[in-house]
């Protein structure tokens, strides 16, 4: 370019910023323009490394990355369960260079928390309901509990039990509260900081009780260290095919399973958010993903955008309306 004349370079430099001009006309316009092939693609991850949510963007984002013949990096932005990196998100330019990946958290969080620094109608798109997994009740070996039979005859008995979560406001929390609260027994919630403190306590018979994802549970079940009582999700999981569920113990209709999903910021145009859909689905659908994530007992949905929206909205409903009619809080608030 040195060699040509100060008229053609100009001419050239404006050429291709009306180019790049255009792209962003059309991506805005509802069309895909140039996406994705004109920067990398950023999957922030809304929870630290070595949880679910790391877990699962890790796993897809290489596949993903051959889908759409485009870099996808995973960048890891937790905090607040969720919010921080979920603000990330919303604040980022919505031409479809970043997307998030989040846990059910995010389904809690805007009747748990105040002031949420997003609308989490308004502010996002859904892109994709990447599949839900059991949570799995757990017993301390100090606990003396051997079977959820067992946890419910003492309970009716007015024993006390205490049981830990990931945090107060995570859906194992609500969904233990709830069903306590329905059955009429004495269960003291312990919010721990996430699930390797958590995972400490109860493998230590400082907690007698614990609610977890089975990614987070299972690998301690395997091992003989905890026990399993029952899992969240109406039918049983294939990874732990003789643990009752809740709904088959004595409690119909039970049912609260962890989900994943990619969202994008709300302003992307919708081409762009049914193509990246499509990409994801596809990357969903390969052995290199699929058998790693049912490996981590998780059932995938993948579905489009508005199955996604419509899940999202209803987990967003039904927990709210617990957590307000309970006037369940965060520490502080």
């Amino acid at each position: 370019m040195q060699f040509l004349p100060k008229m053609a370079k100009r001419a050239l430099f404006i050429s291709f910023t009306l180019l790049g001009l255009s792209s962003l006309v059309l991506a805005q316009g509802g069309g895909l323009g140039a996406w994705p092939t004109q920067k990398p693609i950023k999957l922030i991850a809304v929870f630290p490394p070595g949880g679910s949510v790391d877990q699962v963007s890790r796993i897809l984002a290489p596949v993903l990355q051959a889908e759409l013949k485009q870099n996808v990096i995973v960048e890891n932005i937790g905090g607040a369960s969720g919010v921080i990196g979920t603000t990330a998100m919303t604040r980022a330019e919505p031409d479809g260079y970043t997307f998030a990946l989040v846990f059910d958290t995010h389904g809690v969080n805007p009747s748990l928390k105040d002031k949420l620094p997003y609308d989490t109608i308004k502010d996002i798109a859904p892109v994709t309901l990447i599949g839900t997994s059991p949570m799995v009740l757990v017993a301390s070996k100090a606990s003396g509990i051997t079977s959820f039979k067992q946890l419910v005859e003492l309970s009716k008995k007015k024993e006390k039990f205490s049981y830990g979560s990931i945090g107060i406001g995570s859906l194992g929390h609500l969904a233990i509260a709830q069903l306590a609260q329905k059955a009429g027994f004495d269960w003291n919630h312990i919010p721990y900081r996430g699930g390797g403190p958590l995972m400490q306590d109860a493998l230590g018979g400082q907690v007698q009780l614990a609610v977890g994802s089975l990614f987070l549970v299972k690998p301690h079940i395997d091992n003989g260290s905890l026990i399993p009582l029952v899992v969240t999700t109406p039918k049983r999981s294939p990874e732990l095919p003789n643990v009752p569920t809740i709904a088959e113990s004595g409690f119909p209709g039970f049912n609260a399973p962890a989900w994943w999903a990619v969202l994008a910021p709300g302003k992307t145009p919708p081409a762009i958010v049914n193509a990246m859909n499509q990409a994801v689905t596809k990357a969903l659908k390969t052995p290199a993903v699929s058998e790693k994530l049912r490996a981590q007992g998780i059932e995938i949905l993948a579905g489009d955008p508005e199955m996604a929206r419509n899940f999202i909205g209803k987990q967003i409903g039904q927990w709210g309306k617990f957590v307000i009619e309970n006037n369940i809080r965060e520490a502080g608030q």
